[in-house]
């Protein structure tokens, strides 16, 4: 099984076969493949303009690769790794550069997997986060280009969630793990830079919204300090969906990471 076999036609839902350009499925409907790797799969009117810029998307590599969040991407590695899977690939729904999905992929040898995202800039990385998974630029808002039962594991990290599509992807017994910010995450920062706080209600909406179509399995809780320099904390910031509406100085801060990791199963 290669990456290319999880997807599915936007158009007519057949099945995509590789081309020198690009894919297409039997009807003919055919998509290109970007100079820097990504497939396209985006359809008009497509939901593009919450995709990250590229100076969200750079400050995020440059967090990441410098490994303050390496503990939460381990935990989710080793969860995907302990979890009975049916066969099928891994989906990682709202990707980013693929960081994520890269190590999940690493944690279980031998599955195909997809990055799907808007954000072009973060599709160029994603394109090359590893060599199993194929960054595909598609929005998660609408019907995904996804085959049915076609994901062992779908992951959701800080990302937009469709339950009903994320239930329809999922494989019999298949399995989809979130991650949320806790109540607390990055309070310091938040408070320090005037950045967006935690939605109130935000887990049991997600229990509400997943729950009707899938079964919730465990969770739990993981809480990183951090004491950083004004360049990894001016990273973190320019990550944000804040730092779009706020500019604020960097400077030395310590704060405090606050993950909720949840498991969901489909029934």
């Amino acid at each position: 099984m290669t990456p290319l076999d999880l997807l599915a036609c936007p158009v007519c839902r057949g099945a995509l076969s590789s081309t020198p350009s690009g894919a297409e499925c039997g009807r003919g409907h055919a998509y290109d493949r970007a100079r820097q790797g990504y497939l396209s799969l985006l359809q008009p009117g497509a939901h593009t303009g919450t995709g990250d810029e590229p100076g969200q998307v750079a400050a995020r590599q440059r967090f990441l690769a410098a490994g303050w969040y390496a503990p939460l991407r381990d935990r989710l590695a080793e969860l995907a790794a302990g979890l009975e899977l049916p066969a099928g690939g891994v989906v990682d729904l709202g990707a980013g550069t693929g960081w994520y999905a890269a190590a999940v992929l690493d944690a279980l040898p031998g599955r195909p997997g997809l990055a799907l995202d808007t954000s072009k800039p973060a599709l160029r990385l994603a394109a090359r986060a590893h060599e199993r998974l194929l960054a595909v630029a598609a929005d998660v808002w609408a019907p995904l280009p996804v085959g049915d039962g076609a994901a062992a594991l779908a992951l959701v990290v800080f990302a937009p969630r469709a339950p009903a599509e994320t239930a329809r992807v999922l494989a019999p017994a298949g399995v989809l793990l979130t991650v949320t910010p806790g109540p607390g995450h990055l309070r310091e920062l938040r408070e320090e830079a005037a950045l967006i706080g935690i939605e109130a209600g935000k887990e049991e909406r997600l229990e509400e919204q997943l729950g009707a179509h899938l079964e919730p399995l465990d969770r739990e809780e993981l809480a990183l300090p951090l004491e950083l320099d004004p360049a990894a904390a001016g990273d973190l910031h320019a990550m944000t969906p804040s730092a779009r509406h706020t500019t604020w100085e960097p400077r030395a801060v310590r704060a405090t990471a606050e993950f909720v990791l949840r498991g969901w199963r489909r029934r």
